[in-house]
């Protein structure tokens, strides 16, 4: 089963690991990747980087959720984008 590479940003995520997260999440050039830095911002504490981030991923920074709806609703999408496995072949 192959991963979204975003998953690994969201295990560190989850497990306090800010500075690798942030470290990962750099070399990703997508719009999930720019809502996942903004949201590694917002975490942060760092406001105006994550709105900055939030804009680059065409997301309304001002009318966003709380870190833990924000995370949620990020997981969602990450999960919506991820292609199918198809290594379940008879």
């Amino acid at each position: 089963m192959t991963t979204h590479p975003l998953q690994q940003v969201l295990q560190h995520l989850h497990a306090g690991r800010w500075n690798a997260a942030h470290d990962l999440v750099q070399h990703d050039g997508s719009m999930l990747g720019a809502w996942l830095h903004g949201i590694l911002h917002l975490q942060e504490g760092d406001l105006e980087d994550a709105e900055n981030w939030y804009d680059r991923a065409a997301r309304h920074f001002r009318s966003r959720g709380t870190l833990a709806e924000e995370i949620a609703a990020f997981e969602v999408a990450l999960a919506a984008s991820s292609p199918p496995d198809f290594e379940e072949r008879s």
